[in-house]
């Protein structure tokens, strides 16, 4: 099995009109990643040596998106909406390289999973022409069935030409398919359009098999597995099967999740063992989480790293760029975009560092922001180790904070601070004894006559 070879024909020209979007249909995404993506991780997963995509509808922005999840892949446009099996020649020059396997799939399945596909293959290599992955639906009604007979896939019947005992069938056609690689173009250029529609059916290709003598089998993939994406109910509902499978995953492999079902996560979400996720937490694409971690509640976190038992949130952001450092602490209401927080560095609350690196140990007061946007440039800000950074202060960048530097609270720094040196940068208290109560009585003589020159108009 290890040294065969495998063709991944992914079909993915649908316009998918029941989206009702502008966007190609298998470009919507479920957990971050276009639903074609996930197709073709499957198919990588369980050994395709080569991907064909087959594109249509959107090819320009299909081929750009395809760069960068696939960037090997070879694209190959159906011109021509002729039926499967016409959009399947389509790649030809790929298939005619000689793979052992070809795998036919759908870019609009998100949910098929590289054990299915794998053990296809191995049907193949144990020698079956042509392999068909079924699946048993709840309700069976509109789907072609699976007419076996001894252990062999004999046809696949459409449901309006099934007799009453072949609708009764449960084992249903999934689309995917198998096909060895030596058979694939002779089966395929034998398939003709003499049906209602004028079409090529690659579904022919089992019949065409069995009367050259060729055996062909199917095998079973789950209902979940098997699901396609025709419009944005069914998109949202392989969203939650996707996020489902996910927090299992993470559970078994030691992440405590204490309320599931409302943690979402990335396509490519890494989190380490003995991580505490409370409820209410978004991770975003390019997250790394090391064991020991503790994601507080209502958390939203993008294109992070955060080192093992970092403490973040509630209700904390972390942006593109944030990286944590061990025992690092990014506390509620805080935002982080662009920023190392050294280990054993503390944001508590109301905070945001943009642009910037907190040496290990220092402190940040509530309310501390780094000025980093002049509205043209980003700058950078620099806190040394074991700097304190007190309450309501500005940073305006470029500015380093010496290690040990000491900012008073409510200063505004525009000039750096060299090692444990205490800097202000406020105006000077000024108290006039009295004055607060004369202003309170002026306030409140304006305000009655102002409530009494209203009531006149009226």
């Amino acid at each position: 099995m290890n040294q065969r070879t495998c063709l991944s024909v992914i079909l993915a020209a649908g316009e998918g009109t029941r989206m009702k979007s502008a966007l190609p249909k298998v470009l919507h995404q479920i957990a971050g990643l276009p639903m074609v993506a996930h197709v073709v991780k499957a198919a990588e997963a369980a050994g395709a040596t080569g991907v064909a995509l087959v594109i249509g509808h959107g090819a320009d922005e299909m081929r750009k998106t395809a760069a960068k999840f696939a960037p090997e892949a070879e694209t190959f446009v159906q011109e021509k909406r002729l039926g499967t099996a016409h959009a399947v020649i389509a790649a030809r020059a790929a298939i005619s390289k000689g793979y052992d396997d070809v795998l036919v799939m759908f870019g609009d399945t998100p949910l098929i999973d590289a054990d299915t596909l794998t053990v296809a293959r191995l049907r193949l290599a144990e020698g079956a022409a042509v392999v068909v992955i079924g699946f048993r639906p709840p309700n069976p009604t509109g789907y072609g069935r699976l007419i076996e007979k001894g252990g062999k896939l004999i046809a696949i019947r459409e449901e309006k030409d099934c007799s009453e005992e072949e609708r009764k069938i449960g084992f249903c056609n999934a689309g995917m398919m198998a096909v060895a690689g030596a058979h694939a173009l002779k089966l395929l250029d034998a398939v003709d359009n003499k049906n209602a529609k004028g079409e090529y059916y690659l579904t022919d290709i089992v019949e065409i098999a069995g009367a050259q003598g060729l055996d062909v089998v199917a095998t079973e993939a789950s209902f979940e597995s098997a699901l396609g994406i025709n419009n944005r109910a069914e998109l949202a509902q392989a969203e939650a099967i996707w996020q489902q499978r996910r927090r299992h995953e993470a559970m078994l492999s030691g992440v405590t999740l204490i309320a599931p079902e409302t943690v979402y996560f990335s396509h490519d979400t890494e989190i380490g063992a003995d991580t505490i996720v409370e409820p209410n937490v978004w991770f975003g694409p390019g997250v790394m989480v090391a064991s020991g971690a503790k994601i507080h509640a209502f958390s939203h976190i993008e294109g992070a790293t955060i080192a093992s038992n970092c403490d973040v949130g509630p209700f904390a952001r972390l942006r593109p760029g944030a990286d944590l450092r061990n025992k690092a602490k990014v506390g509620n209401f805080c935002e982080v975009k662009q920023a190392v927080i050294e280990e054993g560095a503390k944001v508590n609350h109301l905070t945001y560092i943009g642009d910037a690196r907190v040496g290990a140990g220092a402190n940040i007061g509530a309310g501390t922001i780094t000025c980093n946007y002049d509205g043209y440039s980003k700058f950078f800000t620099d806190i040394g180790e074991g700097a304190f950074i007190g309450s309501n202060s500005s940073l305006v960048a470029p500015v380093t904070i010496g290690n040990g530097g000491y900012i008073a609270s409510g200063s505004v720094i525009t000039e750096s601070v060299p090692d444990d040196a205490l800097a202000f940068g406020r105006a000077r208290q000024k108290t006039i004894p009295g004055k607060g109560k004369e202003l309170r009585e002026r306030f409140a003589s304006a305000a009655a006559a102002k409530k009494k020159a209203a009531g006149a108009d009226h």
